[in-house]
């Protein structure tokens, strides 16, 4: 993004929310007139079946978290954060002006979504190729590389506000189970996990151990973008 596409962005925002504890910013069905860009926190994506919760997406500060419901006006999830939160809005009339009126910027919210879809996509595959313990190491891997990517990585790790149970919904598995993965993982020194806190002591390890390939993220790799976006189709 150009500075003035930040600052076009930053100047659509017509609303703070700031938030000490979960909250929920869009049920499932809600209609929709607005949507979400995540400043400081994380904000899970879920779905319930019966009283199981299920986590269908992460997002960290920089993501435009529901663009989506622009289009479909209601969405098939839950959209919560999780931890300490802060939150600003734009409504769907100003983001209808974007698109008319800023080509360069339209097509970013387009890029948006579907990273979103690809992440998507890479959760499934892993979810059905890999055992609990490789899953989280590959959530983990992308979470950091995803933070890393607006300049909020550590050098060996991150911190969040996710507990094991949020890993488990994560992970397609149990909190027991997740607790077994979880001990696998600090007995093999591949990671520890701590209240929140991700330590790892050799990076490509744990990235081997969890079949992580960052290049889906579009970041650097052989799908990195760099003056495609600057092209008018």
């Amino acid at each position: 993004m150009s500075e003035a596409d930040k600052q076009l962005l930053e100047d659509s925002v017509c609303e703070l929310g700031e938030y000490d504890r979960p909250h929920r910013i869009l049920a499932r069905g809600e209609l929709a007139h607005r949507s979400a860009i995540l400043i400081e926190g994380f904000m899970l994506r879920t779905i319930y079946e019966g009283d199981r919760r299920h986590i269908v997406g992460i997002h960290v500060p920089g993501d435009f978290v529901d663009l989506h419901a622009y289009a479909l006006k209601r969405l098939d999830h839950d959209v919560i954060s999780v931890g300490p939160s802060k939150i600003g809005y734009v409504t769907h009339e100003r983001i209808g002006l974007i698109l008319e009126n800023e080509a360069h910027l339209a097509r970013l919210f387009w890029f948006s979504t579907l990273l979103d879809a690809a992440i998507h996509r890479q959760w499934t595959l892993k979810l059905e190729q890999l055992k609990a313990s490789r899953r989280v190491a590959h959530r983990l891997s992308e979470i950091w590389s995803r933070l890393e990517m607006v300049g909020l990585g550590r050098a060996n790790g991150f911190r969040s506000p996710l507990t094991q149970t949020d890993l488990a919904d994560m992970c397609g598995t149990t909190p027991i189970h997740m607790n077994r993965a979880l001990s696998e993982l600090r007995r093999e020194e591949v990671v520890e996990f701590r209240r929140g806190l991700v330590v790892v002591r050799d990076r490509t390890r744990l990235e081997k151990f969890g079949d992580f390939d960052p290049a889906y993220l579009y970041g650097e790799g052989p799908l990195h973008l760099q003056s495609e976006h600057d092209v008018l189709a």
